[in-house]
């Protein structure tokens, strides 16, 4: 299964980054344009932890009934910025909210992108953490991508205790029943 975190690099992006290294779980961060202009560092320590990194525009706004022009222009502002942080193009790219144009059909391909949904969504942005968590557990199955939130949208700083809560329970409880966490496929063919 793939754990992923979507809307960061954030003020909390660092303490997923302990958490993950301390249970040894690959995840893929799916990252906001305009965060990473603001937190460079924390982009660059994601990749240089082991974990993937993923586009998810730049500014987190809904992509329906946007121009094509304007679609392409937040791939690919997003995309330099991510390259320019953390020496890494990234592969795979999330709609705010789920939400995809059509225009993404055209632009994707031109930037050599993979559009990944999730299969299980933790709405770690309302519930607390016992919630979040029996809320995935019931949920997931082989082969699930999970999404989670490390960030909030592009606001500068949030708060994502419950999220990191709800880990400490998930992770040792996916374990033990024998799932395995890999990043998203592709992701190691790209530099």
């Amino acid at each position: 299964m793939a754990l992923t975190f979507d809307d960061g690099p954030s003020n909390e992006t660092s303490r997923f980054l302990s958490v993950l290294e301390r249970w040894d779980v690959p995840a893929t961060f799916f990252l906001c344009g305009r965060n990473v202009e603001r937190r460079p560092e924390t982009a660059r320590r994601i990749v240089q932890a082991g974990h993937a990194v993923g586009n998810h525009t730049f500014s987190h706004r809904h992509l329906l009934f946007r121009t094509f022009a304007r679609v392409r222009a937040e791939v690919a502002r997003t995309q330099d910025s991510i390259q320019r942080a953390s020496g890494r193009l990234p592969v795979h790219f999330r709609a705010p909210y789920g939400l995809r144009s059509r225009a993404l059909r055209r632009v994707l391909p031109e930037f050599g992108l993979q559009g990944v949904h999730w299969s299980v969504i933790g709405r770690d942005w309302t519930l607390e953490a016992p919630r979040i968590a029996a809320r995935v557990l019931r949920r997931v199955v082989d082969g699930s991508i999970i999404c989670l939130h490390d960030g909030d949208g592009i606001r500068p700083e949030t708060d994502r205790r419950a999220t990191l809560e709800a880990l400490a329970t998930l992770i040792p409880a996916l374990r033990d029943q024998g799932y395995r966490f890999a990043l998203l496929p592709g992701w190691e063919a790209r530099t």
